[in-house]
């Protein structure tokens, strides 16, 4: 079967392993959930059946666990998106979403908000990551196209911003923050889906939705980009606005699931280089087989951060960069070749 006749099928049983996660997910921890009942009260609460749990144990499926999930597959299914279109816009196999510092200006804002009470109480600990995302990123287009606007350009602007937002955060958390607020900044800074909601669900899941459609409508130009810039500009790719419109959307994407869940590292490095494994590099192919793998990745992960220590919860970005650690090991030693070439040349 070649790449792309694979693409469909793989979606088909991704999706399906994503409805069922998301089902057994539900299930695991200390109440005795079976997933029968999940889909029970599921219907339920869609109009199509009487509850079949007690309030209390409905209220645990429907209002925390199932947001839960929910939010986990949203977030990795859109890291995971904006991982594949800016390693194949940077042409680096090692960028990410965090590579353009959006998630220590989104840490930033977040601490302002809960530490320093900026906004007088009317402005959210959300609402403060995604403005100071939107910040960052700001920083970093302003730097890259004052430095000459090159992907190495950006990168470094990248690198730069989130040294800057990661000390600012730093000084206001050891400065101003009692241990109990501290603690609690801190553990969101690490990843955590612990405040999951129907509307943030919503919310992540529109602009996810907003950014695969943007994404998929430029995968043509991005398998041109891979080629390199002379050959897109060659065939008429209109590449600052083509550059300029995707980080955009990536960056905002990043944003707006950073906000909701704090920092998730690795998932935006990892799991794009195991879809081109199984589908190649056509982004045609490799956005939804990206988008469906991480989903299911960050939805297990989770599973994983709040039981395995039981009853005390494990931040799920701790998990992922145990897991992203060796692989980012590993797309270093593969790229060491291509790396050496360039410095030849």
């Amino acid at each position: 079967m070649t790449r792309t006749a694979r693409v469909l099928p793989l979606c088909a049983g991704g999706l399906a392993l994503l409805v069922v996660s998301v089902a057994v997910a539900v299930t695991i921890g200390p109440a005795g959930i079976s997933v029968g009942d999940v889909y029970a009260t599921v219907l339920a609460h869609l109009g199509f059946g009487e509850p079949v749990l007690s309030p209390v144990r409905d209220g645990i499926v429907w209002h925390l666990r199932i947001p839960r999930a929910l939010l986990a597959a949203v977030c990795g299914a859109g890291l995971a998106v904006c991982g594949a279109v800016m390693q194949s816009l940077l042409r680096n196999p090692l960028a990410d979403p965090f590579v353009l510092g959006v998630s220590s200006g989104a840490s930033t804002g977040a601490v302002l908000v809960v530490v320093l009470g900026v906004g007088g109480g009317v402005v959210s600990l959300s609402a403060g990551a995604f403005a100071g995302a939107v910040l960052s990123f700001g920083l970093v287009l302003l730097l890259s196209q004052t430095l000459g606007g090159t992907t190495e350009r950006v990168v470094l602007s990248g690198v730069a911003a989130m040294q800057l937002f990661s000390a600012l955060t730093s000084f206001v958390v050891l400065t101003a923050g009692d241990a109990e607020t501290t603690r609690g900044v801190l553990f969101w800074l690490l990843g955590s889906f612990s405040s999951a909601s129907w509307s943030g669900v919503g919310v992540c899941a529109a602009v996810l939705v907003v950014a695969l459609l943007v994404c998929f409508g430029h995968a043509r130009t991005l398998d041109v980009l891979a080629y390199g810039q002379d050959l897109a500009a060659a065939l008429g790719v209109a590449l600052t606005r083509t550059r300029i419109v995707l980080m955009c959307v990536t960056a905002l994407l990043t944003a707006a699931l950073v906000s909701a869940c704090g920092a998730v590292g690795f998932v935006g490095l990892v799991l794009p280089h195991a879809a081109r494994a199984l589908v190649g590099p056509g982004h045609g192919r490799l956005l939804p087989v990206t988008a469906v793998a991480g989903a299911v990745f960050l939805v297990w992960v989770d599973t994983l951060a709040r039981t395995v220590l039981d009853p005390q919860e494990v931040p799920v970005g701790v998990v992922t960069s145990i897991i992203g650690v060796p692989a980012f090991v590993a797309v270093l030693y593969r790229s060491r070749p291509q790396w050496t070439r360039r410095a030849a040349a």
